[in-house]
């Protein structure tokens, strides 16, 4: 597996990187360039970097097999519901899970399920995405075991 995520060195998105990268997995980062003061470019990986938040999620999108969503802020959730806008749209069949141990993305969940309940999203999309409670329930929904 590699990590493919938006190439910065700080907050959660930068400790995932660097522990995937200690413990010899392959990472991937693509970082805007007028970002890279604010959200510093974790050197010790390849970098693409690009001019704008669109080529940065193409470039994610076209290199990634799966999506993982951590919690995060308005960032995290823009990217995720396009990803869930295009598997809606058949534009892919690639995984989606939010990984929640702590019910963070428990509300999400409520308004997409509001949303089902109010006609304006198919029932079948309940299918399209994964809330999962742990790691382990995350790779599994991926199809793959956990890292030890």
């Amino acid at each position: 597996m590699r990590l493919v995520y938006g190439g910065g060195a700080v907050g959660l998105m930068g400790r995932i990187a660097k522990a995937t990268h200690e413990g010899g997995g392959e990472v991937l980062g693509i970082m805007p360039r007028f970002l890279e003061r604010r959200e510093i470019t974790y050197e010790d990986v390849p970098h693409r970097m690009v001019d704008t938040m669109h080529e940065r999620k193409h470039i994610m999108f076209e290199e990634s097999d799966a999506f993982v969503v951590l919690p995060g802020g308005i960032g995290t959730l823009e990217e995720a519901v396009e990803m869930l806008s295009w598997k809606r749209l058949d534009l892919h069949k690639k995984p989606i899970v939010f990984l929640s141990e702590d019910g963070f993305w428990a509300p999400f969940f409520t308004l997409m399920e509001h949303t089902v309940e109010a006609n304006l999203t198919p029932a079948s999309f309940r299918d399209a995405v994964v809330d999962a409670k742990s790691i382990e329930e995350c790779f599994a929904a991926l199809g793959v075991n956990a890292p030890a």
